[in-house]
């Protein structure tokens, strides 16, 4: 227990997150949204390394480990999208999902 929190709470939270970022994924039809669906399912992938490092194994850092590489791919993501949805838009004046068969080379 982490200071009166169970394991099952953290991971009950973390299972939430994740689908909440599914569902936002396949439901939601404006790019921004959709990125920040992506950003919420690696924040849960990113508890679920810390928490069961912190109870299956206390003295080995690679859950942790996986967790900063988990932030810097999604601060790395978060930016190449963020330009290519400027660009997007720059172009074709919408960010919306449901146009994407007007978007032709």
């Amino acid at each position: 227990m982490i200071e009166g929190i169970d394991i099952t709470h953290i991971l009950i939270v973390s299972t939430c997150m994740f689908f909440i970022g599914v569902y936002g994924f396949l439901v939601r039809r404006n790019l921004i949204t959709i990125l920040m669906a992506t950003e919420l399912i690696l924040n849960a992938v990113s508890i679920n390394f810390v928490v069961l490092n912190k109870f299956l194994y206390p003295n080995v850092l690679q859950g942790y480990m996986f967790s900063v590489f988990i932030i810097a791919i999604a601060a790395a993501e978060a930016a190449v999208a963020i330009a290519i949805i400027i660009n997007v838009y720059r172009r074709y004046r919408t960010i919306n999902v449901e146009n994407v068969h007007e978007m032709k080379y």
